[in-house]
C-alpha cells in the first residue's frame, strides 16, 4: 500500500495512492495515518478495506508528510563510502548517528526555506524507514520486522552550522522545513528488497546525486538493529538511512542553495519530491507538523 496525509498544512486527511494512481479518502476508516496506524494491526485494517469503495479525491491537492505524529527523527550519517570520500572524512566503522528537531518536518513538495544566516546549505536524497513495531535491542536477523514502510526523505543541511560551530551536528540538521518527507509511505511488502532502490537528485535540472542504496555501508537491517541499542525505537519513529555522493558540499568548487533553486528527488518505488527553496522569513505557527 501507499498511504499518504493530503491537504492544508495541520489540516490533512488520510489518503491511500491506488493501483491507479489515484488517492482515495481514508477519513471514513481512519481519524489519520498515525504511529497507531502503522502497526501490523493497524495496517492490517486499511488494507482489507477495497480501495475501489473508497471516495476519491479530487483534483491535485498539496501532499503532507505520510505520518502525523512521528516522535523521532533520527539520521546515519556518512553511509556510503563515496560519500564520507567526498566529505573528507574516514569511513565509518560504526554507523554515526545524530537526531533531526521534528520541527523541521514537511511536505515532500512545500518550500524549502534557508535558515537566516545561511551561507551553506545543501541537499541529500536520503531512504527513510518508518519502525510499525517497538523495537529495543533487536538482532539484525528480526530487525525488518519492525518496518511499517519505507519514504523518500530529503535531508536538507546547512554545512556551517553542521561543521564550523562546534561538535553538533545537529545545528545544521533542524532548522524549519529541512526534513522534506513523502510523498507516501510504502508499506514493507510492496517495497520488496530495500537494499536495490536507486536513488537520484537533480538541482535547477542538474543531476547531482545518482546511488543505489545496495552501496550502503551499514543495510537497513543493521542500522535498525544498532540504534535499537542506544534508544527504544516506537511505530511511526522515523529513521534515515544515509545519502549517496554528489552533495554540493563535495563538489569542486562547493555548490550550495540559493533563493530561487528546485531540487527535484526520487527513489524507486518510493516517488519523487520538487522543492524550491525561498529565504528566509518568519512562518509563525505554521512550521508545526
Amino acid at each position: 500500500m501507499k498511504l499518504l496525509r493530503y491537504g492544508p498544512p495541520k489540516n490533512e486527511k488520510p489518503g491511500l495512492l491506488d493501483s491507479q494512481g489515484v488517492i482515495r479518502d481514508l477519513s471514513g476508516h481512519i481519524r489519520d495515518i498515525s504511529p497507531e496506524t502503522v502497526t501490523p494491526e493497524g495496517l492490517a485494517r486499511i488494507a482489507a478495506l477495497e480501495s475501489d469503495g473508497l471516495p476519491r479525491v479530487a483534483g491535485t491537492p498539496r501532499i503532507g508528510v505520510p505520518v502525523k505524529g512521528i516522535g523521532k527523527f533520527v539520521a546515519i550519517g556518512l553511509n556510503y563510502a563515496d560519500h564520507a570520500q567526498e566529505a573528507h572524512l574516514p569511513i565509518p566503522t560504526e554507523p554515526p548517528m545524530f537526531t533531526k528537531a521534528i520541527s523541521c518536518l514537511s511536505g515532500p513538495n512545500d518550500d524549502v526555506m534557508l535558515p537566516r544566516d545561511s551561507l551553506k546549505s545543501d541537499w541529500e536524497v536520503e531512504l527513510g524507514v518508518i519502525i510499525g513495531r517497538t523495537a529495543r535491542y533487536v538482532s539484525e536477523e528480526q530487525a525488518l520486522q519492525h518496518v511499517a514502510g519505507y519514504v523518500l526523505a530529503n535531508d536538507v543541511s546547512e554545512r556551517a552550522f553542521q561543521m564550523e560551530r562546534g561538535t553538533q551536528w545537529d545545528k545544521g540538521k533542524g532548522c524549519d522545513t529541512f526534513g522534506p518527507v513523502g510523498p507516501w509511505l510504502v508499506t514493507a511488502d510492496e517495497v520488496g528488497e530495500v537494499q536495490k532502490l536507486e536513488l537520484f537528485l537533480n538541482v535547477n535540472g542538474h543531476r547531482m546525486q545518482t546511488g543505489n542504496t545496495q552501496r550502503m555501508i551499514f543495510p537497513v537491517r543493521h542500522l535498525i538493529s544498532y540504534v535499537s541499542r542506544f534508544m527504544t525505537l516506537y511505530p511511526g519513529d522515523l529513521l534515515i538511512t544515509g545519502t549517496p555522493p554528489g552533495v554540493g558540499l563535495g563538489r569542486k568548487p562547493p555548490l550550495f542553495l540559493k533563493a530561487g533553486d528546485v531540487m527535484h528527488l526520487g527513489i524507486e518505488k518510493l516517488g519523487e519530491q520538487k522543492q524550491k527553496v525561498v529565504a528566509w522569513h518568519d512562518l509563525g505557527e505554521q512550521v508545526l507538523p
